[in-house]
This record gives structure tokens, sequence and C-alpha cells, in this order.
């Protein structure tokens, strides 16, 4: 177990102390209650996604089967940062044990990186819907679908553990407080004892491997469905095909442009402020707000949706 100095006494604990957002106690409590609601309405959100996916038989499609492990997947994703938060506004010490951090760091990448996946998987399914439309049955099986599902959890887990488990044998001195609300690459690195530039150009170059790859694959994906659209000679055809893009386009902007932000140069001198919020946008904001964007964007989920709550 490593140990850390505190800076206050001489006493020896366990573990780092995650900052979070320094203000009075009331405003603790606000923010628990903020962020608390904000937790029950993504967890709601995307459960309702997930149950209207089950009962509807006309969404029982590869879209709508991937939209609902997507839904799955956020959350378990804000479920990796706000229950430690929530438990954070309420404490006097805000102390995560060293395999506490360790856990959330690991859970959370992997988490993240199965969404990068899952967002390249949902836009080739898309790019076959649409190019491809008379092959799409044949092609996008649902033992297909099942095999490129298993596949986002099982890249997406076996990602990051190795530069963690480096970080994780890496010495920490000074004052071991992060100043953020979860354990965070850049923070954890910016306190190790000894900077060593191969973990955090390998931090790096993982990162950003991960990001891009995915990223031109979903660009690559839509420049495709934006010729075949464009070629259509309808315009009530031109706008269905457009629709059934829309929110996944809209969520792919959210997420990618956030994250890259942050994870691309992950100790770069950007203030701990803006780590803050960007690592909030993008890893709470968004999955609250990808149920609202996949309802309101997308007629037959809005549909469906609408004979669950009146049926």
């Amino acid at each position: 177990m490593r140990t850390f100095r505190s800076p206050s006494n001489s006493s020896t604990i366990s573990g780092f102390i995650l900052l979070g957002f320094p203000c009075p106690r009331e405003g603790q409590i606000l923010l628990f209650v903020l962020f608390f609601i904000v937790y029950l309405l993504t967890l709601m959100g995307n459960a309702f996604i997930i149950c209207t996916v089950r009962w509807d038989q006309r969404l029982h499609t590869p879209m709508y089967l991937l939209l609902a492990n997507f839904s799955f997947l956020e959350i378990w994703y804000v479920t990796s940062t706000v229950p430690n938060m929530l438990v954070n506004f309420l404490s006097d010490t805000k102390v995560i044990s060293f395999s506490g951090c360790f856990l959330q760091f690991y859970f959370f990448f992997s988490l993240g990186s199965t969404e990068c996946f899952f967002l390249a998987v949902m836009a080739f399914d898309r790019y076959l819907a649409i190019c491809r439309p008379l092959h799409y049955p044949a092609l996008m099986t649902g033992r297909l679908c099942n095999i490129l599902v298993i596949s986002c959890w099982v890249l997406g887990f076996l990602w990051f553990p190795v530069p963690i488990i480096i970080i994780s044998q890496m010495s920490f001195c000074g004052s071991r407080i992060i100043d953020h609300f979860l354990c965070d690459p850049g923070p954890l690195l910016a306190l190790s004892c000894v900077r060593d530039s191969l973990i955090e150009l390998t931090s790096s170059t993982l990162s950003s491997l991960l990001l891009f790859i995915p990223f031109f694959f979903i660009m690559g994906s839509y420049a495709l469905v934006m010729r075949a659209v464009l070629r259509v000679p309808s315009a009530a055809g031109r706008r269905k095909a457009f629709s059934t893009c829309g929110s996944h386009l809209t969520v792919v902007s959210l997420f990618y442009g956030s994250v890259m932000v942050m994870y691309v140069s992950p100790t770069s001198e950007h203030t701990a402020g803006m780590q803050k919020l960007v690592t909030l946008f993008y890893s709470v904001v968004t999955p609250l707000i990808n149920p609202v964007i996949y309802s309101l964007r997308n007629k037959d989920m809005k549909c469906a949706m609408e004979n669950v709550i009146f049926c």
C-alpha cells in the first residue's frame, strides 16, 4: 500500500485527496443535490431507452440494439465517477484509497474507450443501412451485431491496463492532493516523484490512437453516407436519411469535441479548472443529454417511447 506524508500534520494517510470543487459547506451540499439529480436523470433516461428497445418489437433492429447497448454503457460510465463525487461532497477528508483511485482510473478510461468503439460501430451500421440498403439485412445480421458489441467491450477494457499498471507502480511525492474530481492521468503524473517522459509519451500515444482511429473511421463512414444521400433524387428521401444520422452525429460531436481537448496530451498545460469543466462535460453532461438527443431527433424512438408511456 502506498502512503503519503500529510501536509497538515505528521500523520501518514494512505491514498490521495480528490479536491473536487472547493467551496463552502453550503456550496458542497448544493452541488451534492445538483449532481444527485443529474445522476438519477441520467440513469432514468438511459434505462428508459433500454426498456423501450426491449419492449417495442419494431425496434429490434441492429441500429436500436446498438443504441440500447450504448445506453447501458452510459449508465456504467457515469457510475464510474458520480457516486464517488457525491460521497466527496459530504466528506471532510475527501480521501480516496490508492487502490480505489486506480480502479476508478481503469474503469473510467476503459468505459470511455468502449464508448469510442461503440460510436464507430454505430457509424458503420448507418453506413451499411444507407449506402448498402439492399444488402443491409444480409450484412448486419444479429450475429454480426453481437460480435461487434462484444468486440467493443473487450477492446475497450484491454486498451489501457498496461499504462495504468505502470503508473500505479510509480512513487508519488508531495501533498498527494489531486486537483480534480476523479483520478486522472495528468494530475497523477504531476504527483510522481520523478517525471518519466516515456510513460507520458505512452499514455499520450495510446490516448491519441484510441481517439483518432475511431474518429477517422466515423468521419470516413459519414463522408460516404453524405455522398450517397446527395445522390438521392427526392428531398424527402434525403431528409429521412439525414434524420437517421443526425442524432448520432450530434453525440459524436459532443463527445469527441470535449475528449480531444483533454487526452491527446494528458500532461499539457490546461488549468485545473478547465480540466474539471471539460471532463465534467463529457463524463456527466453528455450521458445525461444523449437520451434526449436520441429521443427527440429520432421519430421511431420518439413514437416508441410515447407508446411505452401511454400504453
